[in-house]
C-alpha cells in the first residue's frame, strides 16, 4: 500500500509541474514586448539657453507605444524628477521625429562653463514594459554650435516635434534651487 501510494505520489506531482510548465507558454500577445528605440541622436555639447533636440525612432509589434521617460541627471546636482511625453495615437506603432528641450530655466541667467548632464530616455507601452534606455551626455559650453548634420533615419526631410522635455535646471553653485 504503501508503494502505490509513493506511485500516486509521484504522478499528482509530475501533473502539477507538467500543467505549470504548459502555463509559461501561452501567455497573452502583447504582453512581454517592450517598444524597441531602433536609433537615436543628439549632439553632445551646446550653449547654456539653446534648445536641444534629441532625435528618436521607436516601434512596438503591438502598436501600444504609450509614452516617452526622459531622466536628465547633472553632474553636480543629481536627478531631476522625469519628463514624461505621451505618444499619441497614431505614433503608438512607429515613429521617427524630435523631442525638444529649451534649456533656459526662469530664475537662472547661466550655467557654468562645462556643465555635463546625461539624458536617459526610454519608451514604454500600455502595459508596463519599458525600452533598453537610450543615454545621451550633453555638455554645456559656451560659443559651440548645434546645427549638426543628422544621421539616418534622421536626415530623411522634415521631422516632427515628438513633444517636449519640462526640465528645469540649476546651477548647483549657486546654492539656490529655483
Amino acid at each position: 500500500m504503501n508503494r502505490k501510494m509513493t506511485v500516486l505520489v509521484l504522478f499528482v506531482v509530475g501533473l502539477v509541474l507538467a500543467s505549470c510548465s504548459g502555463l509559461q507558454q501561452t501567455k497573452a500577445p502583447g504582453y512581454g514586448d517592450p517598444p524597441i528605440i531602433t536609433a537615436s541622436f543628439c549632439v553632445d555639447k551646446g550653449m547654456y539657453g539653446d534648445p536641444i533636440k534629441i532625435y528618436l525612432a521607436a516601434e512596438d509589434t503591438h502598436g501600444d507605444m504609450d509614452r516617452i521617460a526622459v531622466q536628465v541627471t547633472q553632474v553636480g546636482y543629481g536627478f531631476y524628477p522625469t519628463s514624461w511625453t505621451v505618444v499619441k495615437p497614431r505614433y503608438q506603432k512607429k515613429f521617427v521625429g524630435y523631442l525638444q528641450w529649451d534649456t533656459f530655466s526662469p530664475g537662472l541667467q547661466e550655467m557654468p562653463e562645462w556643465t555635463k548632464i546625461t539624458m536617459n530616455v526610454t519608451v514604454l507601452d500600455k502595459h508596463g514594459y519599458q525600452s533598453k534606455a537610450v543615454v545621451l551626455p550633453y555638455t554645456f559650453v559656451t560659443g559651440t554650435s548645434a546645427s549638426p548634420a543628422l544621421p539616418p533615419p534622421f536626415n530623411q526631410g522634415e521631422m516632427f516635434r515628438i513633444g517636449w522635455i519640462d526640465v528645469e535646471l540649476i546651477n548647483p553653485q549657486s546654492g539656490i534651487i529655483y
